[in-house]
Formats: structure tokens, sequence, C-alpha cells
């Protein structure tokens, strides 16, 4: 874990607040915490480089939604959502407003920091060499790095990619060519530390084709196949 890493936490319960506090200064973070959205755009104002920011959705005094787009408009920190296990709607309107992940409550300290290695490793700047890219994937000059988790574009830049978007992409990527339905991808992108449901496989296929595609309103590589699923319709060599 990387030291003096400061981190927000927007959350009324004080509960949470104090949970993850401790969770991440054992691991040697600095931790803020705000019980309001007004607190937190303060606190943003007076201390604006906050490397993560975790945000609860239900707020006193601001819809948690709100307070996320004015936060990517103050910020560039990634932004990690806290929310009901009951607010699937309110995660996929987020997950379009640009929100990095969400985390559902109650949660599992483990998976918390895992979650927030990712998302920080993401946002961090990383030159591209191929002589540094041990394993991948290459297609029509894009690179993804599956050693660092990065995706490099033709002109040779990190195009950041939430956990979501990188690990739907690395599913599309090593199945090319192959029609991939909504059940499948589901299955492709389990994992302990992620956790994506149905609807938001849309909402992802949608993010990447704004990352990757020459024109994403007529997608080239990510191809919906109506009925059936995506195709990832472009050769891919592995590196």
């Amino acid at each position: 874990m990387q030291q003096n890493t400061s981190l927000l936490v927007i959350d009324d319960d004080v509960q949470v607040c104090e949970l993850l506090t401790d969770i991440f200064e054992e691991h040697g973070y600095t931790v803020t915490t705000a019980q309001t959205g007004q607190q937190a755009l303060a606190l943003l104002q007076s201390t604006p480089h906050f490397s993560l920011i975790f945000l609860d959705l239900i707020l006193p005094d601001v819809n948690g939604l709100v307070l996320l787009q004015r936060l990517k408009n103050l910020t560039s920190a990634p932004v990690i959502m806290l929310s009901g296990l009951d607010s699937e709607s309110d995660i996929v309107v987020g997950l379009e407003m640009g929100a990095d992940d969400y985390i559902s409550k109650p949660f599992y300290p483990r998976v918390v920091v895992a979650r927030a290695k990712v998302a920080l490793r993401r946002h961090q700047p990383q030159s591209f060499s191929t002589s540094t890219i041990s394993q991948g994937f290459r297609f029509h000059h894009w690179v993804l790095d599956t050693q660092n988790r990065k995706l490099y574009s033709p002109q040779k830049v990190d195009i950041e990619l939430t956990q979501g978007e990188y690990t739907l992409l690395h599913a599309l990527v090593s199945h090319a060519q192959k029609v991939l339905s909504r059940e499948k991808l589901l299955e492709l992108t389990h994992s302990e530390s992620l956790e994506i449901f149905d609807r938001t496989i849309d909402v992802l296929i949608m993010r990447l084709r704004k990352k990757i595609e020459p024109n994403p309103k007529a997608p080239t590589y990510i191809q919906t196949i109506r009925g059936m699923g995506y195709l990832f319709a472009v050769a891919v060599e592995r590196c």
C-alpha cells in the first residue's frame, strides 16, 4: 500500500466512517470523513488533493447522485459509491455519471481494500513502453496490458478504465470474434472483488465504446448482436 495516500469518506453513518477510517489507517492511509454533502464540498475546497473518495448515495442534505456530479467537476479522484442492496437503479445511474465503482452495504473490509487498491492503481499515470509489457493483448494498435491492468491507445496514451470497464474489456478481447451473451459476460467478469449485474453490462459497454471506438454511435470493435449479446469483432493478438 502506498503511504500518505489521502482518502475522503462521505457518509452520514458515523459507524461506517469509523470502520473505513480504521480499515485504511491500518494500511497507512490518511482518512478524512464528512457526514454531509456541504461538509464534503468544503473539504474539497480546502484540501482538493484527495486520492480516492467514498460516497454514500443517501445523505441528509443532498442527493448522492447530485453530489457525485459536483465531485466529478471538482476533482479527478476516483469515486467509489457506497449503496444499499436495493438501490440498483441508483448504481446504474451513478456508473453512467462517471463513478468508478460501487460497494454494497454491508461490506467486507478485505473487499473494500481490494477495490480501493484497484481504483487507485488505475489513476496512477504510467508511461507506455512496449518493452515493459510482458503480457496482454493488441488490437488495431491498442494495447491492453494485463499485468498492470492498463489500456494504451494507438497514440500511446494511458486510457483510464474503471475496474468494471477493465474486467469487461478483458473478457471481450480474450474471447474476440465470439458472441458472448450477457449471462456469459456476467460469468466471466464475476470475482470476489467485483460485482457486476445484468443492467451494468450495457452501461459498461457504452462507456467502453466512448473510450475506444472511432465512432461510438456506429461501433466497429464492440458490436451488438441482436438477441444474442456482444461481439468483439476485430482481430486480437496476444503480447
